[in-house]
């Protein structure tokens, strides 16, 4: 079994992290703790260290605890949304652990939510973590 976290180090993501350990004990599974940035440009070189730090450290939590792991920061010109569906469908994973945070409407209508467009357009059951 193949579970893929959606990882960037808040709260609603270490909790997701901590799911997706109890399932992979109990299922036997590898888990991809995945990050996508939108990125392209030598601005956001510290946004992308900070990103590779928190999968590493994601990751040490992981091997901690003897799960299977595999990390990847993802910077390919998608939307974050798009991208996590496109890994999780191209790596067939079973299940997809996101958390969520509460975002007005308005900030829905101008920013989207990664977690909104995951959870309607994934293959696999999507699992959301407050």
């Amino acid at each position: 079994m193949k579970l893929m976290v959606c990882y960037d180090n808040s709260n609603s993501a270490q909790e997701a992290l901590k799911l997706a350990i109890q399932h992979a004990k109990h299922f036997n599974a590898k888990v991809y703790l995945v990050t996508s940035l939108v990125g392209g440009n030598k601005d956001n070189a510290e946004e992308n260290r900070n990103a590779e730090s928190n999968l590493e450290f994601g990751k040490s939590l992981l091997e901690k605890e003897g799960v299977e792991c595999e990390t990847r920061l993802m910077i390919r010109g998608l939307q974050s949304g798009e991208d996590l569906v496109k890994f999780a469908n191209d790596n067939d994973v079973d299940e997809i652990l996101i958390g969520i945070q509460r975002t007005s409407k308005v900030g829905k209508l101008l920013f989207g939510s990664t977690a909104q467009h995951v959870i309607l357009e994934a293959r696999c059951p999507v699992v959301t973590v407050k």
